[in-house]
């Protein structure tokens, strides 16, 4: 994780020197408390990061002697090709589609099938040629 603390402290270093910058040349309180907040987080993760990057072993990424082969193994399942996602961004947009017309029984109708569509996406590997 010593990798990824000095990614975001240096992210943090950058805007830290571009928040100044930035307020001199717009003016803009809004860019200015962005950036600015960005500093802050940007510092407190790789603050976090190197914290416990101190007080754990090394991982195969932050070892200079590691081999490639060490890094061998299962990852993990990665589901394949799914099409609920598709079936829960349709009630999404009905549903947005429905506040943004003040159509409350659109909405009701929306939220009935978003919640349909979540469902078979929980359960899609418990049924059919994915499941396990």
């Amino acid at each position: 994780m010593k990798i990824e603390a000095w990614l975001f402290a240096v992210c943090g270093i950058f805007f830290l020197l571009v928040t100044p910058a930035y307020w001199v040349i717009t003016h803009d309180w809004t860019g200015t408390s962005a950036l600015t907040m960005s500093t802050f987080l940007a510092l407190m993760v790789a603050g976090y990061l190197g914290f416990h990057a101190n007080r754990m072993d090394a991982r195969l990424e932050d070892r200079k002697d590691a081999e490639i082969a060490e890094g061998a193994g299962e990852y993990g399942f990665f589901p394949p090709y799914s099409w609920w996602p598709l079936w829960c961004s349709l009630p999404l947009g009905l549903g947005v589609y429905a506040l943004a017309l003040g159509a409350w029984w659109l909405f009701i109708m929306a939220f009935a099938l978003g919640m349909v569509a979540t469902a078979g996406w929980i359960y899609e590997y418990y049924r059919g040629e994915h499941a396990h």
